[in-house]
C-alpha cells in the first residue's frame, strides 16, 4: 500500500470518454489531491528521456513531431490496432509512471497525513494498480455517449471510436471490480453532489 495509515489512496478509472477527467476535477474542488497518470506519462516520455529513447527505438521516428516530442495520435494509431505493440509500449511507460506516482503520494502524505489522494488512471485494473490503492471508483457512460464524445473531442470516425473503446477492458467488468460507480453522464450539479458525498464518506 502506497499510503500512510490515515491517508486514503483512491484509484479512479473509467472507459475512454466516460467523463473521468471531469470527475477528477470535481474531487479536487472538494479538497482531494489528484494525481493524473496521463500527465505523469507525458512527463516520462519528454524528448531525450530514457522512455522516449526506448519508444523511438521501438516505433521509429515516424511517431515524432517536428519538435521531437511524441506524436501521440500517430503512436495511438499503431498501438490501438496492435495489442502486442501496445503491451510493449506499456512496459516502457508504466513502471516509470508507477515510481513517480509513489513519490507524489508519499509527498502528499507528508504534507497532510489525512489527505484523500485520487489517482486518476485509465488502466487501473488492466495494470493491476487496484492492488496498491484503498478504494476504487469507476466512471461510466453508455456506449453511444462515449462514441459521440470521441467524435467531438478527438475527431475520430465512428469506426475508430469503437476500436478505441474496445481496446480497453469492458466497462461492465470494471463496474464489477470497482468499489464505487459514478455515472459520467449526470448533469454537473447532480454529479458534484454525488462526488461531494463520496469525498466526505472517504474522509470519515
Amino acid at each position: 500500500m502506497l499510503c500512510s495509515a490515515a491517508m486514503i489512496l483512491v484509484g479512479l478509472t473509467g472507459g475512454v470518454a466516460t467523463g473521468k477527467s471531469t470527475v477528477a476535477k470535481m474531487f479536487k474542488q472538494c479538497g482531494a489531491i489528484v494525481i493524473d497518470a496521463d500527465e505523469l506519462a507525458h512527463e516520462v516520455v519528454k524528448p531525450g528521456k530514457p522512455a522516449w529513447r526506448e519508444i523511438v527505438g521501438l516505433f521509429g521516428k515516424a511517431v515524432l513531431n517536428q519538435d521531437r516530442s511524441l506524436n501521440r495520435q500517430a503512436l495511438g494509431n499503431i498501438v490501438f490496432r496492435n495489442p502486442k505493440k501496445r503491451r510493449q509500449l506499456e512496459r516502457i511507460i508504466h513502471p516509470r509512471v508507477a515510481r513517480e506516482q509513489a513519490r507524489l503520494t508519499k509527498q502528499a502524505a507528508r504534507k497532510d497525513p489525512r489527505a484523500v489522494v485520487i489517482y486518476d488512471v485509465p488502466l487501473l485494473f488492466e495494470a493491476g494498480i487496484e492492488k496498491r490503492v484503498d478504494h476504487t471508483i469507476v466512471v461510466t457512460a453508455d456506449r453511444e455517449t462515449q462514441i459521440a464524445r470521441l467524435k467531438t473531442r478527438n475527431g475520430l470516425s465512428r469506426t475508430n471510436a469503437i476500436q478505441r473503446i474496445r481496446s480497453q477492458m469492458p466497462l461492465s467488468k470494471k463496474i464489477r471490480l470497482a468499489n464505487i460507480e459514478i455515472d459520467g453522464t449526470l448533469p454537473p450539479r447532480q454529479a458534484m453532489q454525488s462526488i461531494r458525498r463520496i469525498y466526505f464518506d472517504l474522509l470519515k
